[in-house]
């Protein structure tokens, strides 16, 4: 399963994956509890493949991102839980991406990409970052 099929709905916790197309949006199902929910156009939805990351020079695509991540955890779960605290969770990122913008990219956004992280690990679902 590509990037493309994994989004973040808002408002909604974790992660979901596009099951279904209906007439007026589609069904997702969650990463976290496996519930289906139905998803309307008119729904706060990121598609995981059209997030950035702002760095210092350029904006780093999530899947990028998330790559370093694996690599520097060898495909295993984060050392960090997206519930630490701010500094820990700032400290952990700048390890995996030491350029990135402390400006714009905030405690939350590292809470996220972690949590997305550890779903994706847990559901065997990295080898996604490797598809274009």
């Amino acid at each position: 399963m590509s990037l493309d099929k994994i989004l973040s709905i808002s408002g909604k916790p974790g992660l979901y994956k596009v099951i279904a197309q209906t007439r007026n949006g589609f069904v997702a199902e969650s990463l976290i509890d496996n519930k289906k929910v139905n998803v309307t156009i008119h729904s706060n939805v990121s598609i995981l493949s059209e997030i950035a990351v702002y760095t210092l020079t350029e904006e780093l695509p999530l899947r990028e991102v998330l790559k370093k991540i694996k690599d520097k955890e060898n495909s295993q779960p984060t050392t960090i839980s997206h519930k630490d605290s701010k500094d820990t969770l700032e400290e952990y990122f700048f390890e995996v991406l030491p350029d990135y913008d402390e400006d714009r990219v905030y405690a939350s956004d590292i809470k996220k990409i972690v949590q997305w992280y550890n779903l994706l690990q847990k559901h065997n679902m990295l080898d996604a970052l490797e598809e274009e």
